[in-house]
């Protein structure tokens, strides 16, 4: 094999090696922006709960202050 066919050879890896990363890179990217959203729904939903907790709390203190 000649310099020439080799470094063909190698560059060919090379640019399949990046197009590869690149397909991984942009699922990775959606993959993160999903778990971004759920996380915010989470935390949303976690502050939701919070909150009815108190509420909950509230109610049963002024029920036994009476």
């Amino acid at each position: 094999m000649s310099n020439t066919e080799e470094f063909e050879q190698k560059l060919d890896q090379l640019i399949a090696t990046c197009q590869q990363l690149k397909r991984e890179n942009a699922t990775l990217r959606e993959r993160e922006a999903g778990l971004v959203g759920e996380r915010g729904t989470l935390l949303e939903q976690n502050e939701m709960a919070r909150k009815k907790i108190k509420d909950m709390i509230d109610r049963l203190r002024s029920l036994s202050a009476e």
